[in-house]
């Protein structure tokens, strides 16, 4: 079943340098900054952009916690070698301790979201830094799941590679060749020691990328999908945390009191005053 999800690597690498180098110049700027972790979906990010807008334009910026692996710092540095992109590391230990150390007690669930929502901070000051934009580098399969942090993590100005399912992303990388670390290590936000996706959502990416694909793409009922072979329960779990997680999709939501709401009547072109 996993041979639906493949896709015509040239063809799409092809389109997303197209895309990222519209949309980010279309507006005036020519530069790009994004949060590089030392995954492969951060490091993904990295090839096509310096690809669209050429490796002087682009940045990555790599924020360690005092707890973070040191593994995927490495890896970080392996596709800046590889990429000749611009890179600056920027430790947000001290930042998000500040604010932690005012608690008695916080959950590792808060905790992971102080240090997304830190990072994407730092990751828009360096845009106004730099006169850049802030690419995304959520997958599909994070956002249907919502696995990822509200205005964290899943915030950006454009996203190249939010319409590809992570065994989509693992495909694209091989293609542009990323480093062999980067595409076998097991899958994780790195936001607390151990932390493991796939442990963290109780399935693994495989049955997760079928399964929405089927559901959502395909627009297949759950009792269809079931006929697959997969676990009805499994298939239910999915599909509630997709339901339950749509508000992280969303702009957000403005009472009605007039005739042309924002987000609701007034609905222009993303690009409208460009």
């Amino acid at each position: 079943m996993m041979n639906k999800l493949k896709i015509n690597c040239e063809i799409v690498a092809e389109y997303l340098i197209q895309f990222v180098q519209e949309e980010v110049q279309k507006t005036g700027i020519k530069k790009a900054v994004f949060g590089l972790s030392g995954g492969i979906d951060s490091s993904l990010v990295a090839y096509i952009a310096k690809e669209a807008l050429g490796k002087e334009n682009v940045y990555g910026i790599m924020m360690p916690y005092k707890k973070s692996s040191k593994e995927s710092l490495e890896d970080a540095y392996k596709v800046v070698d590889d990429t000749g992109i611009n890179h600056k590391v920027f430790e947000i230990t001290d930042i998000a301790d500040s604010y932690i150390s005012k608690f008695d007690k916080i959950s590792k669930l808060r905790q992971g979201n102080i240090f997304a929502r830190t990072r994407m901070v730092t990751l828009f000051d360096h845009s106004s830094e730099l006169g850049a934009l802030v690419l995304g580098t959520s997958n599909k399969t994070e956002l249907l799941l919502g696995y990822g942090t509200w205005y964290g993590d899943m915030a950006s100005s454009v996203n190249p590679i939010g319409d590809l399912y992570k065994n989509q992303i693992y495909q694209l990388s091989r293609y542009f060749s990323l480093p062999e670390s980067v595409i076998t290590k097991k899958p994780s936000a790195d936001l607390w020691v151990g932390q493991s996706d796939e442990d963290e959502l109780g399935f693994s990416y495989d049955d997760a990328d079928v399964i929405l694909f089927h559901l959502y793409d395909l627009r297949y009922s759950i009792e269809e999908v079931a006929e697959l072979g997969f676990d009805k329960n499994l298939i239910n779990l999915i599909a509630e945390r997709v339901r339950k997680n749509q508000f992280k999709r969303m702009p957000p939501l403005i009472a009605k009191v007039s005739k042309r709401t924002i987000n609701i009547d007034f609905r222009y072109l993303r690009d409208w005053g460009l």
